[in-house]
Order: structure tokens, then sequence, then C-alpha cells
């Protein structure tokens, strides 16, 4: 069991392998007006969706990548570009989205299972509601329909700026010919880049995104992972049970692992790390390229680097809830309040105290009780209580990281390169 009672929903033995997706494709699927365009077979053991905007330039690179996998897996997977775009794109962007269309009915790699969805063209650009979150599900909803679900197909998700190595697939199929849970996410490490100013800041975010992460498995949490959009992959089965890719124009990656984690689980693929860029961006509010863009052109840092006291008080927090499962709501609160003023607000806010009250009258074990409170508990939640009880900007980044490695083991390690390469070694990177 997780040990702090997490969701581990792997456990119930849920069959993929009999999951059939009429059901989903009926009821949640969003399919039409968009069609995939190329061959039509329905054998696959994979699919791999990659949305593209305005990547004339950038996915050839990303196929070439691909390409050099072992031919026996490339013909077992399905590739899927959905060439998307809002009716207010630029009128740059429409006319490379417009070309990349052309250049993908050339067939330029025959070697691939290679298939287009055009989300760009007049009547069939997506909503102005919408975006990336929309694309990546109109790709992954129209993959469904091409798997082979005889066997325990698989979906992969990646972005046309990014570079796979050559154990790329053989890695995906074997962890889940090995492993159990529904989804998995894969390391990660974005290209070098060689402005110099550019390649500090994008290290600086990998800083704080494994050190968030860190941090979050040195507390407990079941939400302990990277969201990163291209750079993750699932059972199609779990996809279903997830209810399918969210719409959202900016952290659906986010959202959509978190309810994997809650529906089937997650774990951390090794033997393969995908490559994003660090490219400036602003089509999304947040993210790797809203996060780079701010430091480097606008000397704004987006983003806060959580310190071992702020991971500290989260432990607590989950090992208050795992020893006092039957507990009251009001001896939780009693608890709480010494561990810290802030999360005490923030669970009041939230009207912990009926939730709690109706987590004891559904939930009667102590299994059912912790895996229903994290549930509750969310990654989303653990992010928001986090920003909430941690606020002293005062250390550097360096020095809340160093706080937080010592904290976990790894004592004297200072400089941000070093500490860098520590998290990448400790998180399968190495």
């Amino acid at each position: 069991m997780n040990p702090v009672g997490g969701p581990e929903p792997a456990d119930c033995h849920f069959v993929f392998m009999n999951m059939k997706p009429q059901k989903y494709l009926k009821n949640r699927a969003t399919l039409s007006p968009w069609q995939i365009k190329g061959l039509r077979r329905s054998d696959f053991s994979a699919a791999i969706i990659i949305p593209a905007l305005a990547e004339r330039d950038n996915l050839p690179a990303t196929l070439d990548s691909f390409c050099v996998n072992p031919p026996q897996y490339l013909a077992l997977t399905l590739v899927v570009i959905v060439v998307n775009n809002r009716a207010d794109v630029s009128a740059d962007q429409l006319a490379d989205n417009q070309e990349t269309l052309l250049w993908l009915q050339s067939n330029p790699y025959p070697q691939l299972n290679l298939v287009t969805i055009d989300a760009s063209s007049p009547g069939l650009e997506i909503p102005l509601k919408d975006g990336v979150g929309l694309a990546r599900k109109i790709g992954f909803d129209a993959s469904l329909q091409l798997l082979d679900w005889t066997a325990d197909p698989l979906m992969i998700s990646l972005d046309a700026d990014t570079i796979v190595d050559t154990g790329y697939l053989s890695a995906i199929f074997d962890h889940f010919a090995k492993k159990t849970k529904g989804a998995a996410v894969i390391p990660f490490r974005h290209q070098p880049i060689s402005d110099p100013e550019q390649e500090r800041a994008i290290r600086h975010y990998e800083l704080y995104l494994r050190s968030y992460s860190f941090g979050l498995k040195l507390a407990g949490s079941p939400y302990a992972y990277h969201s990163i959009g291209s750079a993750f992959a699932c059972r199609a089965a779990a996809y279903i049970k997830a209810g399918g890719m969210n719409r959202r124009c900016g952290g659906e990656d986010f959202y959509f692992l978190q309810q994997l984690t809650k529906t089937s689980g997650i774990e951390t693929l090794c033997g393969t790390v995908v490559q994003p860029s660090p490219r400036f961006s602003n089509r999304v509010p947040f993210g790797t390229g809203r996060a780079i863009q701010g430091q480097v052109k606008e000397g704004e840092v987006t983003f806060r680097f959580v310190s071992a006291t702020g991971f500290q008080i989260l432990q607590q927090w989950l090992r208050l809830i795992d020893r006092l499962w039957d507990g009251s709501a009001g001896d939780i609160k009693l608890a709480v309040s010494a561990i810290s003023p802030e999360l005490d607000g923030f669970l009041s806010e939230l009207g912990f105290a009926q939730t709690w009250k109706k987590m004891q009258r559904n939930h009667q074990s102590r299994k059912q009780r912790l895996t229903a409170f994290h549930l509750w508990f969310d990654g989303l939640r653990t992010r928001q209580v986090l920003g909430r009880i941690d606020k002293d900007s005062r250390l550097s980044a360096q020095q809340v990281v160093a706080a937080l490695l010592d904290w976990g083991g790894f004592e004297g390690v200072e400089g941000e390169t070093e500490q860098l390469h520590l998290l990448e070694e400790i998180q399968g990177m190495a």
C-alpha cells in the first residue's frame, strides 16, 4: 500500500484487455467533423498522438528521431499528427499549418504508419475557447477506432518539437508488458540551446520541476511525478477509464495525469528520455515556454520553488490522516492547527470537516477511506496548499533546493548545476 494510503486503483485488478471503446466513442469521444486521413488499419498495438500548431520547421526532426526506433515497434505503432488552430489564428501560423498538411500528404515517411487529422482548414478549426487539450483529445479519440482491442493497446503523447531516442518505443512497450498500472510518465531533459541566457533559464526551470516532484515524493504524495504533455503514455483502456483527455487550453497534461492517477495509477518509466524544446512560447498562459520567455525576455519568474519546510508540513498532514483515519473531524482539526495555521485555514475554506464526515459515512474501512481522501486531496489541492503554507521568498532557489536535498539525505549539494544533475540521477536520468 502507498505509505500514506494514496489511491492504488491498479490493485483492484482492473482488466484492461477486456475493455472496449464503443461506449466511450458513443458518449464521450470528440470525433466530428475531424477525420483521420491516410491508412485505415485497425490492428495497431499503440498510437502516438502529436498535436501541431505552426510546426512545419520542427516536426521533421521529431519524426526523424522517431524513425530510428526498431522497425518491429514502428510496424505496431500508429502515428497521428493533429494539425490544428483556432479561427483567430495569425495568418503566418495558418499558412504554416496549411504547408504542413500539404507536406504530410506527400507521404514523407513511408516507413511510418503516419496519418493526419486536419483541424486547421476553414470549417475544421477548433473552437475559440479550446486549445491544445482539444487537439490532443481529437487525436486520442480518433485513434481508439484503429487499435487492436484483442490485446492491451497503448496511447502515447508527444509534441511536435520533441526529440526521442532509439529506445523510446521499446522502453514504452516493455514497461507496460511488465507493469500493472494504467499510465506512465517518461523521463525528460530539454534540448540544449546555444544562447547562454536561455540555456540557464531552461535548466533553472528544470531544477524547479525536479525539485517539486522530489519534494512530493519525500512528503509521501501519490501525485509525485512531472506533468509534461510530451512525456507520458497510458493504456488505451486507462484512457477510457479516465474519461478521455480534457479540452483545456493549458495544463491539460496536469489534469489528465491527475485523473489517470485516480482511476488506474501512474508509475515512472525507465530506459528512455524525451527531449522537449526549450523555445519561447506564449501559446498557453503557463508551462515551459511561458516560463522560459518570462525569465529571459521579461525578467519575470513565473514559478516559485517550494521549500523543505513546505514539503515537511505536507508530509505531516498526510501522515496525520494516515494515523487518524478513524478520528473525528474535530480531532483532525485540532492536530492540524498545531502543524500549520495556514494549512488549517486552507482546509476550513475547502470545507474539510463536512467532507471528512461524508467520507466516514461512505467509506468504512481504512483502505477505502484513505483512498477517498487522496481522491479529494489531489495534485491540484496539494499544489494549492503548498502555495499557501510556503511563502518565504528570502532564500535563493539554490538555498531552497540545498535544504530540500539535505532533508532527502543528500547533504552539501550547493551549486545549481550539481543539484540538477543529482536530481536527474535520482529520477532515473543517469
